[in-house]
């Protein structure tokens, strides 16, 4: 089916820096829901139409093929491997790596393999580790138990699958998962290269769900019995709330615009039929985005939410984007602006860090990168 586009969104890069005294503290005293997925409190006055970005330091080096990246209380990060099916806890602070251990189960093939994880709303109580991940017949969300006080690599329970039968492909396998402000669990999925399957009722694929801890559907989805929460993407990898609980996910497009989206229960994202912004007259009642990139400018993975603006990693595009937002409107406040074009290469996950700072993942290891000593890494950066 042909794919209808509209004119680019044009994008400039600038540098200025604005405090923000409301911005929350660090997350070694975040709760997990803030740390991993939800959202500071809504700034008093809108984000400045330039800001800035600026790599403050390195945490760790050595990472193979990194992709998702989970919060835990006290600020330590939770790191997969999409390729080993391995989690790595990272400490915050000094950068030393501890393996938890493999998931089994797992099948790397791909763009699939061990993807999204997210740690439990209430673990404190429960230790649960989630994880999205590919296998041998699908896509699927499990979650393990994570015990400190065992031996390194053997600190990962065994996988209680909550979610199966999210189709599989050797790409578009979605995989960002995280947990919401309302403290359920959200996922982006693929349509696996398989167009059809995004405007397919019948399928998870092209999707975000929405579940509860036990992969169930919510009081609130568009169907009481679907865990479907939006159809009509492409390939979601990117997954943040804002200052105003407001649910945002990145998308790659196929050969002419990447996009970012305001997610709304129900909302129609429109691929197959549309890419992009939809030209007058198209017809379908489908939602555009709010920004959209040349694929060769941003292929977007992972989303954050910081200082009013959500910050989006480019693979191919190898910058860091941010974008400013009203806090009301649907359009951004001003022009996108990318950071560090082709400095780091492949750019695959970034997690808010508190106040204004960001942990930025490369991912020049995933077989289409240029990897230099030291990839992949993890960068602490500070955002105006």
């Amino acid at each position: 089916m042909a794919v209808l586009t509209a004119g680019a969104l044009v994008v400039t890069a600038g540098c200025s820096s604005a405090p923000d005294a409301n911005t929350p503290a660090a997350p070694s005293h975040a709760s997990p829901a803030v740390s991993a997925s939800a959202s500071p409190s809504p700034t008093a006055s809108l984000p400045p139409a330039e800001g800035s970005a600026k790599v403050v330091s390195t945490l760790t080096t050595g990472l193979v093929s990194p992709w998702g990246v989970a919060v835990l209380p006290g600020g330590d990060l939770l790191v997969s491997s999409r390729d080993e099916a391995t989690v790595t806890r990272v400490d915050a602070t000094s950068g030393k790596k501890t393996l938890l251990g493999s998931v089994p189960g797992v099948s790397p093939t791909g763009e699939g393999g061990l993807l999204g994880l997210a740690v439990s709303a209430t673990y404190g109580a429960d230790h649960q580790v989630y994880a999205y991940f590919t296998t041998e017949s699908d896509n699927r969300i499990a979650r393990m138990t994570y015990d400190e006080r065992r031996p390194a690599g053997q600190q990962l329970g065994a996988p209680d699958t909550i979610l199966r039968g999210i189709p599989k492909g050797v790409v578009h396998n979605g995989g960002r998962i995280a947990f919401g402000p309302d403290r359920m669990l959200y996922a982006g999925t693929g349509e696996t290269g398989d167009d059809g399957l995004a405007q397919d009722e019948d399928s998870l694929a092209g999707k975000i769900l929405r579940m509860t801890p036990d992969g169930e559907p919510v009081h609130g989805n568009p169907e009481a019995d679907s865990v479907v929460y939006s159809p009509g993407h492409r390939n979601v990898q990117g997954l943040a709330w804002d200052g105003e609980k407001r649910l945002w996910a990145s998308e790659f497009g196929q050969d002419t615009w990447d996009e970012l989206n305001r997610i709304e229960p129900g909302g129609n994202y429109g691929w197959p039929e549309v890419e992009g912004v939809a030209p007058k007259g198209a017809g379908g009642d489908f939602l555009d985005p709010v920004a959209q990139w040349k694929t060769a400018d941003a292929s977007p993975s992972g989303i954050a939410y910081a200082r009013g603006s959500i910050w989006m990693a480019g693979l191919r595009g190898e910058r860091l984007w941010r974008i400013p937002l009203t806090g009301s409107e649907k359009e951004p406040l001003a022009k996108p602006q990318a950071f560090f074009e082709g400095t780091y290469g492949r750019l695959r996950t970034v997690v808010a860090a508190g106040r204004d700072t960001l942990w930025l993942v490369t991912g020049n290891t995933d077989g289409r990168g240029d990897p230099k000593p030291g990839d992949d890494r993890i960068l602490l950066v500070k955002v105006g």
